[in-house]
């Protein structure tokens, strides 16, 4: 059993403080923007851009997460309308920054005229990376967890970060929990090099896969993951008919993203020099800007690993 509670709070100057959470929200984006970078090196897309696009789609996912966790939290915040806006912005939905987050790529990729299917395949195993990062602020939090076990990796929860099922005193101050965050963090993990491998030997080589795919994928992979650990999830308040809606969006997405697979190989097979999107091909190296650094093609070079 593991018996450590964290600090949600990392550094405190006066009524100054620094919590946990938003310094794993910036390592997140550290972490994706770093795979965006490499990847887009290797496949030889522009790399001048990346910065200020995944700003703006970090930006557009924080305000779009902390609108889905307040419509989820509603029966909390409905009491407490300042905490909506005001410190410590503890609470984020990631559905909602997925939502926001994806408008925001399409305006990026309409705004530098970018290939959004090829671009899809690169943002997505590194949004993967980034959530595998930022579910340990959920840790320094104390939340995200499942019902008490008597698993070895079980985590101890404070009284005051109980949901109210598990409330003190009815379940034991010294009960563990399953640490759901634990395992969306590693399931994702997984799925960043599951992705990857699948673009390097499929999509760039042998092309049983079309440029796109692995983008619409992260919807199969990250809805099922996310629908099966919801089972688990305890405290949800958003549902619909009973079912916690964040199964509903997953299942839903997951669903959505296979027939989009399927139509766009219907369409790739009936029409074999038509494109899909604006490529349905790996597109060539693009000639290197006047000083800058050549980049690899991905035939040249294999999958980073991670």
């Amino acid at each position: 059993m593991i018996d450590f509670t964290p600090n949600p709070i990392a550094l405190s100057i006066g009524s100054f403080e620094i919590r946990w959470y938003g310094i794993a929200y910036v390592a997140a984006i550290i972490a994706g923007t770093w795979l965006a970078m490499r990847l887009a090196r290797q496949r030889g897309e522009r790399t001048d851009m990346i910065v200020d696009a995944l700003i703006v789609m970090a930006v557009a996912a924080l305000l779009g997460g902390r609108a889905y966790h307040v419509i989820d939290q509603w029966g909390y915040y409905k009491d407490h309308l300042s905490q909506i806006v005001l410190p410590p912005y503890s609470g984020l939905g990631i559905y909602g920054g997925l939502f926001t987050g994806l408008l925001a790529m399409i305006w990026v990729a309409r705004h530098y005229k970018l290939n959004f299917w090829r671009w899809g395949d690169i943002v997505v195993p590194s949004v993967l990376l980034a959530q595998v990062v930022g579910r340990w602020g959920n840790f320094m939090n104390q939340e995200l967890y499942g019902p008490p076990t008597d698993l070895p990796w079980g985590i101890a929860i404070q009284c005051q970060n109980r949901v109210v099922q598990y409330a003190c005193p009815g379940t034991p101050a010294t009960a563990h929990f399953i640490p759901l965050f634990f395992y969306e963090s590693m399931l994702s993990l997984i799925g960043v090099f599951v992705m990857l491998w699948l673009w390097s030997h499929f999509t760039a080589r042998h092309r049983l896969l079309i440029v796109g795919d692995i983008g619409l994928l992260y919807f199969v992979w990250y809805g099922l993951e996310r629908s099966l650990l919801e089972l688990l999830r305890s405290g949800w308040d958003w549902t619909f008919f009973g079912i916690p809606t964040a199964q509903l969006v997953g299942m839903g997405a997951a669903a959505a993203a296979i027939v989009a697979i399927l139509i766009r190989h219907w369409y790739v097979r009936h029409h074999p020099i038509a494109e899909v999107g604006d490529d349905a091909s790996p597109a060539p190296p693009m000639e290197p800007a006047p000083g800058a650094e050549s980049a690899p093609t991905a035939e040249s070079e294999p999958a980073p690993t991670v």
